[in-house]
């Protein structure tokens, strides 16, 4: 019997995967738990309708995230620290500072787990931070730190 698997299946296959099993395999486990439907004219259909939807769900993401780096290009941070000889901070400013200060000043909220340069910012100076907004996109902001009184 041939069926459309709605969730993944250990041993059987992927969500959204037609696949061939007994009909005994289907009848008794994968339709009582909801795991599969039989392959019909009307679940291909909604099978079709599903993943159309969700490619231009992801077309849309991607396109958001292209804008929002385009955005993060022009933001530049500034954040005056206490330092000491030769320009070694006092701690270090984090990416939740980062984070945070990207939200009050430009209105941009970006989760700290997707920064890719994750390096601890430690020296006065400038400093390019990359973070992925999304699959094969990256965004990269300007950090300047200064010694501030």
């Amino acid at each position: 019997m041939k069926v459309i698997l709605l969730k993944d299946v250990k041993n059987v296959g992927k969500k959204d995967q037609t696949v061939e099993v007994s009909d005994g395999y289907a009848t008794n486990f994968l339709f009582p738990r909801k795991l599969a439907v039989a392959v019909s004219k009307k679940s291909v259909e909604v099978l079709e309708n599903q993943q159309e939807n969700a490619r231009i769900a992801e077309e849309n993401a991607k396109k958001e995230a292209q804008e929002l780096a385009k955005r993060l290009e022009n933001m530049n941070l500034v954040f005056p620290v206490k330092a000491g000889k030769e320009g070694k901070l006092f701690g270090n400013v984090s990416l939740k500072q980062i984070e945070e200060e990207m939200l009050k000043q430009y209105s941009v909220s970006i989760d700290k787990r997707k920064f890719v340069d994750k390096g601890p910012l430690d020296h006065i100076g400038f400093y390019s931070l990359k973070i992925e907004l999304h699959k094969g996109v990256i965004g990269i902001i300007k950090v300047q730190i200064v010694e501030g009184k």
